[in-house]
């Protein structure tokens, strides 16, 4: 491949509008941030070379073989961050970017379209948080940081104001702007004769200077330079987009995974179902971190493939059609098994292997996924197995490591254990002893999981596992008994604890042994209430006490700060004895 001869960023913004140049579906999507746009049109400015671009150049008679998508013209936090499927009808061709997306669609971006991020502090489900915006040119003055000459900024369009020290250009007006005539006219009638501003001379001619290379940059200077790629084979396109891309943000898998499926699945647009299928499963309960690998390499496992490694041999025709023929089903069990993960009390926050997921799944669709399984009174019991085990396996890390050497074994466990309850206890015999066990031992219960502390993954999962009768339809907390707020030495002083012990008070408040699930609106009510306060007002007859005591496993004793480091070792004590009850 040699230099083509290069182009103007106009003319070929122009194409982008028109769809004449596209992404392959092997291309990722959009991933840059407005500070990364503003430094790449201050390097244009100042005639930096950005780098040479890759593009692939597809007949009108090849345009069927794949799937193609539109660049990403108004950049939208919440609701647009995905291309869209590129309507090619009638072309006669077209030219798909194989090295440059991320920097074109940043100069459409800057020119042509808009970029809307969610303010700090916003909730991300509110409209309002994510204002619209532009870029703009301060045309009289440099930029503040040191690291950029010219002041590019994105800004809320109804929200720009000039003054003496600033005179803020809308950027895409300059496609307007055929010639330098055109230049001077705006400085004139906008700088020089401002009927509003009192700008100086050295202000107007640094505007005129400005603009003028803003012009020249986007107009007439032959910036972009490119290779064109004209094969037809997908293999050799497929092995130069790989190396191209190495030097920067690495090609995930799935990224090329999809493309291969995308043009071997006959009925479904693969990226697209799935993109969407991620989004979907992603919004259930406290929301959950599935990404499209994930879904991927699910799709292996439950299609019964004896070799379930992430790798492309295994993303072959017959393996791609039969996943396509099964993708209703692979779906509805995936998201069947992450309902059941956030009825256990999980989000993506607190699962630590998301391919904990995958033999529940798996389980779901051999039984054939029936629709009340996650609440019905009728499999109360069987979901009760599915979740100790699956706790057990996040407490003891069994995905850790190699994750396909648990899930093969436990996959043919469930197909030989047909449509009966979960197979629990034969899981666990067929690792145990190995470094995949999920077996505990009293010493594990000891030097583990009592030793747990607020925060950590784990003790959520082991506090999940000590609380099995709660309702995490319901949002529950971790909360500290004696509240953590009040472990300060001042206040520990006032309650006439020992100066000798307060760093140890202070040291144990985030022990396990003082903490309990406790469900959300009783927590915020709670808030920094002593805990014997707190109690006595909660629970005001003996049996409301007694049942309390009995749910969360306490000592039977005053709840004053005196007793602090005794209820600890007491209520660990009971702890140890139901995680004992439990795993042993």
């Amino acid at each position: 491949m040699a230099y083509e001869t290069p182009l103007t960023i106009a003319e070929v913004m122009k194409d982008i509008s028109a769809n004449k140049y596209v992404l392959p579906s092997i291309q990722r999507e959009y991933v840059w941030d407005t500070t990364q746009i503003e430094t790449l049109f201050d390097s244009l400015m100042q005639d930096y070379p950005i780098g040479a671009f890759l593009f692939w150049e597809i007949s009108k008679d090849k345009l069927g073989d794949y799937d193609f998508y539109e660049f990403l013209k108004n950049y939208h936090e919440k609701n647009s961050v995905h291309n869209k499927k590129a309507d090619l009808k009638g072309a006669d061709g077209v030219t798909a970017v194989l090295d440059g997306q991320q920097r074109l669609t940043s100069i459409y971006i800057g020119l042509k379209g808009t970029y809307a991020y969610r303010l700090k502090y916003k909730q991300k489900k509110n409209d309002n948080a994510y204002p619209v915006r532009k870029l703009y040119l301060n045309l009289i003055d440099t930029a503040k940081d040191g690291t950029n000459k010219y002041d590019f900024e994105f800004k809320v369009c109804d929200t720009v104001k000039n003054s003496d020290e600033e005179y803020w250009f809308e950027v895409g007006k300059i496609l307007e702007m055929d010639d330098l005539g055109d230049v001077a006219t705006y400085v004139t009638d906008n700088i020089s004769f401002s009927e509003e501003f009192s700008y100086t001379k050295q202000q107007a001619k640094f505007a005129t200077n400005t603009l003028s290379q803003l012009h020249k940059v986007i107009h007439t200077s032959l910036t972009l330079s490119y290779y064109k790629e004209k094969t037809d084979e997908l293999d050799k396109v497929l092995n130069i987009f790989i190396r191209v891309n190495s030097g920067g943000t690495v090609l995930t898998y799935s990224d090329l995974l999809l493309s291969i499926a995308s043009a071997q699945w006959e009925n479904h647009d693969a990226r697209e179902e799935i993109t969407d299928f991620v989004d979907d499963v992603n919004s259930i309960g406290g929301g959950f971190r599935i990404n499209k690998d994930f879904v991927l390499k699910t799709a292996l496992g439950l299609s019964d493939f004896p070799d379930i490694a992430f790798k492309v041999d295994n993303f072959n025709k017959p393996n791609m059609m039969k996943i396509e023929a099964n993708w209703d089903k692979i779906k509805r069990a995936i998201k069947q098994s992450v309902n059941l993960a956030s009825s256990f009390g999980y989000t993506g926050e607190t699962l630590n292997s998301n391919n904990a997921l995958i033999p529940i799944a798996y389980y779901l669709m051999t039984i054939g996924m029936p629709d009340n399984f996650v609440d019905s009174s009728n499999t109360k019991d069987n979901r009760a197995k599915i979740k100790k085990w699956f706790i057990m396996a996040l407490l003891k890390k069994a995905f850790s490591g190699q994750p396909d050497n648990v899930i093969r074994p436990i996959r043919d466990i469930i197909r030989e254990n047909g449509t009966e309850d979960f197979p629990i206890e034969a899981i666990i015999d067929k690792f145990r002893g190995t470094n995949k066990s999920i077996q505990f031992s009293e010493d594990d219960i000891d030097e583990y999981l009592l030793k747990l502390r607020y925060g950590a993954r784990e003790t959520l999962s082991t506090l999940m596992l000590l609380y099995p009768s709660l309702d995490f339809s319901n949002k529950f907390h971790e909360d500290h008994m004696y509240p953590k707020s009040k472990f300060r030495k001042s206040y520990l002083r006032k309650q006439g604890v020992p100066e000798d012990k307060l760093d140890l008070y202070i040291e144990t408040v985030n022990d396990i042994g003082n903490l309990q699930l406790l469900a959300a609106q009783l927590n915020e009510e709670k808030l920094t209430t002593d805990f014997d306060v707190w109690f006595a007002g909660q629970y005001k007859t003996d049996a409301d006490k007694i049942q309390y005591r009995t749910i969360n496993m306490l000592p039977d004793m005053e709840y004053s700060y005196a007793n602090f480091l005794q209820f600890v070792e007491q209520r660990k004590a009971k702890l140890k004895a139901e995680l004992m009850k439990i795993l042993l």
